[in-house]
């Protein structure tokens, strides 16, 4: 039959209005050139965990159905478990930053700060529930990644945060331009989806 035993692929949980918000926020940006996308500094809030925890399940699908709903599991953004680490990966000049919906990214003094930097920082919309289109999610998967590959495993909070922070440090900046140079295809991604999941 051709069905294959995977786990089920992780997508945002997204409601009506977030298809909508998510589909008019890639029609105001699909024009946007290369220069433009460059001048983003993204951010990203990621969690790691001192141990890893695989919940096994397992889904059985065709390849190339692993967003069918059959096939996903949902989840929301949360806040850190263990060692969150809040990255933010800057280009050479005023620069737009993503506003995040979640309530941590409204905080009084993080919008009291932007308003102090308005010549530096043109806070841009960014629709809620949607860390798709952000390219550091793939950099925080890199970080993930190599962080698992390392031996012995943390045996505590500091050794994973120093951990974290090397791993950082020594990321590639063509792998965070090559993220970025996505844009363009993460953008048509959402709209051929109708603001629905995508492949990102």
């Amino acid at each position: 039959m051709g069905l294959c035993s995977s786990r089920p692929t992780l997508v945002s949980l997204l409601t009506k209005r977030h298809d909508q918000l998510r589909l008019q926020w890639a029609r105001e940006h699909r024009d946007w050139a290369m220069d433009e996308w460059k001048r983003v500094a993204w951010s990203d809030e990621s969690r790691f965990l001192i141990h890893h925890v695989d919940g096994r399940v397992r889904v059985r699908r065709l390849p190339g159905k692993q967003l069918l709903p059959s096939c996903t599991s949902g989840h929301t953004q949360a806040s850190g478990d263990v060692a969150p680490l809040h990255g933010v990966c800057l280009p050479n000049w005023k620069w737009n930053l993503p506003a995040g919906q979640r309530p941590c990214h409204k905080a009084r003094i993080v919008l009291e700060w932007f308003q102090e930097h308005t010549d530096e920082f043109h806070l841009m919309s960014w629709p809620p529930n949607s860390p798709d289109p952000n390219p550091m999610e793939h950099i925080s998967d890199v970080m993930e990644w190599q962080l698992r590959a390392q031996t012995p495993p943390c045996p505590n909070i500091l050794t994973l945060r120093d951990r974290c922070l090397d791993i950082w440090y020594n990321l590639s900046p063509v792998m965070y331009q090559k993220h970025v140079a996505s844009m363009p295809r993460r953008v048509a991604a959402v709209l051929k989806a109708k603001g629905g999941v995508t492949r990102y």
